[in-house]
């Protein structure tokens, strides 16, 4: 009876932490959903607040639809947009000079939430680009925001603006490198909520082009989401719970109908509120982490059952089954998380990319897409299962492992961009002896800063201290389970 309360504790305390940590991550994102829900409610309501004021300054829009309407402009290009965002970050540094603080964070914001995501401008530079020039437009963003937030001075904002608009020109010459119109139905596509196409005459626009932005999409989102459920299917077929498999599938078709659900809740409230498309980046993290929690759950249960030994004896005691009914349970939430969390991206990047006139090419990369992930599955699904027990349970249990800490990382790098720590000057904090991690955001390292990207790895003390501790927690929790699992071995070959 002690030794099953002990390994009961060993199993309770790592939990208890990670989970402790994921709540502390999420305090943040909760209150800023609360702050933005009522912002919202009070302009619905008709109560004019700093930004609804700000809405009204002059020449000047918090939203690209308002831009457009208000300067009349139905024919527009990527260098029009860049244009259209740096009037909007200059004035909020204007306004900042003046001592306007709160409409100075309003024009602030808006750069990001009512311009570069509205417009189409973050996913087309993501497609036609690269992943990582977004990540660098993006820390640039937060900032800005965090140079007005923080009160940095005059100087320090303008710097901030100036450095953001030259990014976004650069990008606007390789998205229009000849000026050419974007679309003649921008307006239209903007104010339903929808991003507007990229410029149908541009090179990065061929077809060739969008053929391998699909399939790069897919590819890169859908990776992590495969990892995870064919490591989780091979894992039931090995231990003999076939029947386990089931929920796991259901939960991934479950992610995949939840994922169009959720895509469209998030254009509806575009349309109605172009802020709330921080929206996407906070469901994102919140369903990141809370991946994070089911994901060690799962791997530290995995590795307690690594053990020949350990297996039987928990097969064994499961007379009702009840206790195994929650484990399946738990492995096919995990595998809802996992595709519900990148469904919803990938469907917002097809969506613009299908109006573009290669829809054939986006469906094109999309399939050889689906079909490079499913060679990946069927490696893990037939290959594995020919590992001998321990050697299966405990690599299972260390990929499980190694994507709980790369869940975690890319977390908190969506609830940065969903501006949860704009409050919290050290969780953006770059230092210096980060900086051997290679780093997308700052358009270097090539291939290894994209992988790292992709990974969850940053540079940042907001990312890379929750993954340091959540390291620390893993391979204690792993040595003390392993050392366990020897003493029951050696138990039962005593009692043998």
């Amino acid at each position: 009876m002690t030794a099953t309360k002990n390994r009961n504790w060993i199993n309770f305390i790592p939990m208890l932490l990670v989970v402790l940590m994921v709540v502390l991550l999420l305090a943040p994102a909760v209150k800023t959903v609360i702050e933005n829900a009522s912002r919202s409610s009070s302009t619905a309501a008709g109560e004019e607040g700093d930004e609804a004021a700000a809405e009204s300054d002059g020449d000047y829009f918090l939203t690209w639809e308002e831009y457009i309407a208000g300067h009349g402009i139905s024919d527009w290009n990527w260098n029009d947009a860049a244009d259209a965002i740096e009037r909007v970050a200059f004035h909020a540094a204007d306004l900042y000079e003046a001592g306007d603080m709160d409409n100075a964070y309003a024009f602030a914001k808006a750069t990001y939430w009512g311009y570069y995501e509205t417009t189409g401008f973050e996913r087309n530079t993501m497609t036609y680009i690269s992943g990582s020039r977004v990540s660098a437009c993006e820390l640039q963003f937060t900032t800005l925001r965090k140079a007005v937030k923080k009160d940095l001075g005059v100087d320090q904002v303008r710097e901030e603006a100036q450095k953001l608009s030259d990014m976004l020109h650069e990008d606007a010459l390789v998205l229009s490198p000849e000026g050419s119109i974007a679309s003649a139905d921008s307006s239209a596509a903007s104010a339903e909520g929808t991003e507007a196409p990229a410029a149908t005459t541009i090179s990065a626009g061929s077809a060739a082009a969008t053929f391998v932005g699909a399939f790069g999409i897919i590819l890169r989102e859908g990776l992590e989401a495969i990892l995870v459920v064919g490591a989780i299917i091979a894992y039931l077929i090995k231990s003999g719970n076939k029947k386990g498999i089931v929920p796991v599938y259901v939960g991934s078709v479950l992610g995949i109908v939840c994922s169009f659900i959720m895509a469209g809740i998030l254009a509806w409230l575009k349309s109605i509120n172009p802020e709330t498309t921080m929206t996407q980046e906070i469901i994102e993290g919140f369903a990141a982490l809370i991946a994070v929690v089911v994901l060690f759950y799962v791997s530290n249960w995995m590795v307690s059952k690594s053990e020949a030994a350990a297996w039987e004896g928990y097969i064994q005691g499961k007379v009702e089954g009840s206790a195994q009914q929650g484990n399946m349970f738990a492995l096919g939430f995990t595998a809802w998380l996992a595709v519900f969390r990148e469904g919803a991206e990938v469907i917002l990047f097809y969506q613009p990319m299908l109006g573009e006139g290669h829809a054939n090419m986006v469906w094109a990369g999309f399939g050889v897409g689906c079909l490079a992930l499913v060679v990946v599955f069927l490696l893990i699904r037939f290959l594995s299962i020919k590992l001998p027990i321990k050697p299966f349970f405990l690599a299972t249990s260390i990929l499980m492992a190694l994507m709980t800490i790369c869940f975690l990382g890319s977390g908190i790098k969506e609830l940065m961009e969903g501006g949860v720590f704009d409050d919290f000057e050290f969780m953006l904090t770059k230092p210096s002896w980060l900086l051997w991690i290679p780093d997308a955001a700052s358009g270097t390292g090539g291939t290894a800063a994209e992988i790292c990207n992709t990974l969850g790895f940053y540079p940042y003390l907001g990312t890379f201290i929750p993954q340091l501790i959540l390291l620390v927690i893993t391979v204690i929790t792993f040595v003390v389970v392993m050392k366990k699992n020897k003493q029951i071995r050696l138990e039962k070959e005593a009692a043998a």
